[in-house]
């Protein structure tokens, strides 16, 4: 088959195996004898696994190892263990500390709802201001109903007068 004018990369075409070359074994990715030396390899890492399992604790059993990890035993004095404490394991009486942000947030949260109760019961200087301020509005407010009424019957009384 002819490409035309243009080649395609020096790397080559991919060649993927075909359904039926990987079911007989054929394919170019994996020689025959794989599957047998991959069967024998799991029987045995089942046996291994069978006689270490029952010394090991239900604590490790439950991690999956990833990798090498199953096939190598590893200790990496750097890799964070994940720590997964269950409910019953966790100690109520125990306090964490908390961090400084968190200790100042808390602080500050606490001060406020302080402020705000001494607010309402009338006790701050803000309050006490607002609280000024407002007697001398209802003050205001009530001699200018007083104002108007007395207008009020003034306006009245020269209309009976008007009349008579």
């Amino acid at each position: 088959m002819g490409r035309g004018k243009f080649k395609g990369k020096p790397t080559g075409q991919r060649r993927f195996s075909s359904a039926a070359d990987i079911l007989a074994g054929t394919s170019a990715a994996r020689p025959r004898s794989f599957k047998q030396k991959e069967a024998e390899y799991e029987e045995d890492v089942e046996e291994e696994s069978e006689e270490e399992s029952e010394e090991e604790s239900e604590d490790e059993s439950d991690v999956k190892k990833k990798g090498h990890e199953a096939l190598i035993e590893v200790d990496n004095p750097n890799r964070a263990k994940p720590k997964t404490l269950k409910a019953r394991d966790l100690d109520a009486s125990k306090t964490t500390e908390l961090s400084r942000r968190e200790r100042e947030e808390l602080e500050k949260q606490r001060a406020h709802e302080r402020y705000m109760r001494l607010q309402e019961q009338g006790k701050t200087e803000q309050a006490r201001k607002d609280l000024d301020r407002l007697a001398l509005i209802r003050q205001q407010r009530e001699e200018a109903a007083k104002k108007r009424e007395e207008e009020k019957a003034a306006r009245d009384a020269k209309k009976v007068d008007a009349r008579k």
